[in-house]
C-alpha cells in the first residue's frame, strides 16, 4: 500500500501515512508549536501543546519523555500498546519507542493546552549516577520505561512537578526534575505499556544467561527452542530452568515465547499489509485458532481488530486494507 499524506480531520496539518514512526529530531522543535528554544535549555526541555497540532503524529525520539495529558480524551498508541486515555494520564516513553495520542472529543477550535511534557536524554544522566550514587535510584525506572509506563493517582502532583521545572532555570531546574523523578521512582501504582519487562537475576552468570536466551527469543521468536531444548542447552533439568526463568523474566518459558511473538505480530501488524494468516506463522504458530486466541488474551482484541485501531495512530481515518 502506497504512503500518501492526507490533512487532519480537524486542524487541516498534513499528516504522514507513513507505517514506520517519524523520528523527531532538533530541527523538528520549533518553538512556535510549544518547545522551549534549544539554546535556552541544557538536558532536560519542557514543551507544552494544545490539539490538534503537528506534534500528534505516529513519532519517536532519542529522548524519554514523561507526557501528561490535561484535556480531553482519546485513543493512546505506545508501542505496540493500544488503550484510552482521559485528563490525568501520565506515561514515561523510553528512547526510540514511538508514541502517539489522539483525541477524539475536542471541540471544532480545538483545545489550547492538552499536554505537558518534559524530554531528557539518557546520557547525562547514566553518566551522572556513575559518579553520584544517589542518582542510581532512577536506573530502575529508566529500564521499566523502554516499554512506556502508565502512571496512576500521580496527575496533580505531577503536574505541579511540571511547572516547578517549566519555571526554573539551571541549578534549580536540575532540582525540581529530581524531585519529579524521585518521585516517579517510588511511586508503585503503575503498569507497563509495550512488550515484556526484565526482572533482574540473580547474579551476573545468570542475568548473562537470561540475557542472551531473551535476545535470541526476541530477536527470531519464529524459531525459539521448547523449554526442554534450552533446559538441556543450559544443563539444567527442565523444571530447575522452568523455576530459574520464571524467577527472572515473571513469566513462563512459554508465555514469554507467546509474549514475544504476538509483540512481533502487533509490529507486522502496523507496519506492513501481510494477510494475519500468513503473520501468524511468520511470527512462530502453527495453529491460527491458537494465535487468534493468545492474541485476544493478550491484547484484548483480535489481530484484525488491533490493525484497524493501529491505523488511527496516524490521527485520521482508517486506511483501507
Amino acid at each position: 500500500m502506497a504512503a500518501t499524506p492526507h490533512s487532519h480531520p480537524l486542524s487541516g496539518y498534513p499528516v504522514s501515512r507513513h507505517r514506520a514512526p517519524e523520528l523527531e529530531a532538533d530541527y523538528n522543535r520549533n518553538p512556535s508549536l510549544g518547545y522551549e528554544p534549544t539554546d535556552e535549555v541544557g538536558f532536560i526541555r519542557c514543551l507544552g501543546h494544545g490539539y490538534p497540532t503537528p506534534l500528534a503524529r505516529w513519532h519517536c525520539h532519542d529522548e524519554y519523555e514523561l507526557h501528561l495529558i490535561t484535556q480531553s480524551s482519546g485513543k493512546a498508541f505506545v508501542g505496540d500498546w493500544i488503550g484510552p486515555f482521559e485528563p490525568g494520564h501520565l506515561v514515561l516513553c523510553g528512547p526510540r519507542l514511538p508514541h502517539n495520542w489522539i483525541s477524539l472529543d475536542v471541540p471544532d477550535e480545538g483545545v489550547a493546552m492538552r499536554d505537558l511534557v518534559i524530554q531528557f536524554r539518557h546520557e547525562p544522566l547514566a553518566q551522572a549516577c556513575q559518579s553520584i550514587p544517589e542518582l542510581q535510584e532512577v536506573l530502575p525506572l529508566l529500564e521499566r520505561a523502554r516499554h512506556g509506563i502508565e502512571f496512576f493517582g500521580l496527575s496533580d502532583r505531577a503536574q505541579t512537578h511540571w511547572h516547578a521545572v517549566r519555571g526554573s532555570r539551571g541549578l534549580k531546574r536540575l532540582a525540581a526534575f529530581c524531585e519529579f523523578m524521585t518521585d516517579l521512582s517510588r511511586w508503585g501504582d503503575y503498569r507497563l505499556l509495550s512488550n515484556v519487562q526484565m526482572r533482574g537475576a540473580e547474579n551476573d552468570t545468570e542475568l548473562d544467561q537470561i540475557n542472551t536466551l531473551v535476545n535470541r527469543i526476541t530477536e527470531n521468536p519464529s524459531h525459539s527452542q521448547s523449554a526442554a531444548e534450552v533446559a538441556a542447552e543450559l544443563a539444567m533439568s527442565e523444571s530447575r530452568f522452568s523455576r530459574f526463568f520464571r524467577r527472572a523474566t515473571g513469566n513462563t518459558y512459554t508465555d514469554f515465547v507467546n509474549r514475544v511473538r504476538i509483540n512481533r505480530a502487533c509490529q507486522l501488524l502496523m507496519t506492513s499489509d501481510r494477510y494475519v494468516t500468513n503473520i501468524c506463522y511468520d511470527v512462530g504458530f502453527n495453529n491460527v485458532a491458537n494465535f487468534n486466541r493468545r492474541f485476544l488474551e493478550l491484547k484484548g482484541m483480535t489481530p484484525s481488530e488491533f490493525r484497524k485501531q493501529a491505523e488511527s495512530r496516524f490521527g485520521g481515518a482508517p486506511a483501507t486494507l
